[in-house]
């Protein structure tokens, strides 16, 4: 059975898409800590990261910079913090989370609902900060 990021990457699930690229996605959180707290996922489906092979591995850090730079200028954070959790769903995804303190690091923090339509806002304000052509 596919996992849930597999079934958002192939449009089965809806999700917020603020990065696409061959390799990888990077879509909104639905439980973010900060409004912009995004997801860069690989395509393929590999469950521990330690597992994702290194060019793999780095492209994803790559796609995640990216978008964590587009989330300094969308929503003015001092800092941008990266955690690679996993238990969550087995298909290695990075979080990509906007802080404002060292709480924002801390999933007790994650939002249990967001309205779809700050969910979209916070997409539209992130895109409008990345390089064109990846969504």
């Amino acid at each position: 059975m596919s996992s849930v990021f597999s079934m958002i990457i192939n449009r089965d699930l809806p999700g917020h898409f603020v990065w696409e690229d061959g390799e990888c996605v990077s879509i909104l959180s639905i439980n973010p800590i900060q409004p912009g707290h995004a997801l860069v996922i690989p395509r393929a489906e590999i469950d521990h990261w330690l597992d994702v092979p290194a060019e793999a591995a780095a492209h994803l850090m790559e796609v995640a910079q990216t978008v964590g730079r587009a989330q300094m200028a969308a929503f003015g954070p001092p800092r941008v913090g990266l955690v690679i959790a996993g238990h969550e769903v087995p298909h290695t995804h990075l979080h990509v989370i906007p802080m404002f303190g060292i709480e924002d690091l801390s999933f007790a923090n994650a939002k249990t609902s967001v309205a779809p339509e700050d969910l979209a806002r916070a997409a539209d304000l992130l895109r409008a900060h990345l390089p064109s052509g990846h969504t």
